[in-house]
């Protein structure tokens, strides 16, 4: 039987290119090389190629070194089975997770541990991401994972002249700065751009769990961010203070209204530094987890037709997002451990 079911070799591509040549059909071919028929038809569509005769007339034909070339290819291409195999289960719930739950890669696996699942497959962030790539699930694909970031487009620094109308960062304690203890917090507003779009979202972030809270605002007038702050108040009645010890936000025109919402002297009392101009950095979390609100709502949509059932989704999507910054779990977690600790 000769070399049946091995490989082809330069030189069998070489005899197969003049039996075609001579008009031998697939399976005299097959006959003389000992090898299965359909091996020969697999191989004619491995590589053809467009020559031109020496009438000036076009004929496709079958280019052994091209064959040869691309064999070599997928050889290199090749590699171990899939770890997946039949594991049916652990393949839809990695896709429920990153289609339906917009997790990412590391998070998705990281969700099977916090959600006590138990499955026969086990793999690494590197294989998940290499499997998604060469198309092994069945309805999981690279449009599916988070969009990176591009690069930002260089700006020219303005210089502002006037002071903050509150008190700096660079008055801030240090202790915030080292995201050792809670209940400091970063502000930020999320809106559309469009002026036929006022809405927007009064974002929080938790420096220490990275825990979100989100209010939506019918514009970004002062009036409206302490109606909204208000509202983040009532939400923890009794211990804001605690809670809510710090509060950095930007410059923006909408956090103005110091006293409305610091209440200097009340129970509910809280203390705002603001950042320097033009340094986003200095609300890094609150900068990142904007980012993730930006994965369901691109730049450009307006805010008025989000509702609050859709807003208080988000809210809880982003909090128990499990992080890896955090050891793989998520910002409720930590944030219910550590408000326990307080009551």
């Amino acid at each position: 039987m000769g070399h049946c079911f091995s490989h082809l070799s330069k030189t069998d591509r070489f005899k197969i290119e003049a039996l075609l040549a001579a008009k031998h059909t697939p399976r005299e071919i097959a006959d003389q090389l000992k090898v299965h028929v359909s091996t020969i038809y697999r191989e004619k569509k491995r590589a053809r190629t467009v020559f031109m005769n020496s009438d000036l007339t076009y004929e496709e034909r079958y280019n052994p070194d091209l064959a040869e070339a691309r064999y070599r290819e997928n050889l290199t291409a090749k590699g171990g089975g899939l770890k997946i195999g039949n594991d049916r289960a652990f393949a839809e719930f990695i896709e429920h997770k990153i289609i339906d739950d917009h997790l990412s890669p590391a998070a998705a696996l990281a969700s099977i541990q916090l959600e006590g699942k138990t499955f026969e497959t086990s793999i690494c962030r590197v294989t998940l991401y290499s499997y998604i790539e060469k198309g092994v699930f069945l309805n999981l694909t690279v449009k599916h994972l988070p969009i990176k970031p591009h690069k930002k487009r260089k700006y020219k620094r303005v210089v502002i002249k006037r002071p903050p109308k509150g008190d700096s960062i660079e008055k801030r304690p240090e202790e915030v700065d080292t995201r050792q203890t809670f209940g400091h917090w970063e502000m930020d507003t999320v809106y559309s751009g469009k002026k036929t779009a006022p809405d927007t979202l009064l974002v929080l972030t938790e420096r220490l769990t990275r825990e979100e809270l989100i209010e939506k605002m019918p514009d970004r007038t002062q009036e409206s961010t302490v109606e909204a702050f208000n509202r983040i108040r009532a939400r923890f009645k009794g211990c804001f203070s605690l809670v809510f010890k710090t509060v950095t936000v930007d410059n923006g025109v909408e956090f103005l209204d110091v006293e409305g919402l610091e209440r200097p002297g009340q129970e509910d009392a809280t203390k705002l530094f603001f950042c320097h101009p033009y340094c986003s950095s200095e609300r890094g979390s609150n900068e990142n987890q904007n980012r993730m609100i930006r994965r369901h709502h691109p730049k450009g949509t307006s805010f008025a037709d989000v509702t609050p059932e859709e807003i208080a989704d988000l809210e809880a999507w982003i909090n128990n997002y499990p992080r890896q910054l955090l050891g793989w779990k998520t910002s409720e977690m930590l944030f219910q451990e550590y408000l326990a600790g307080i009551m």
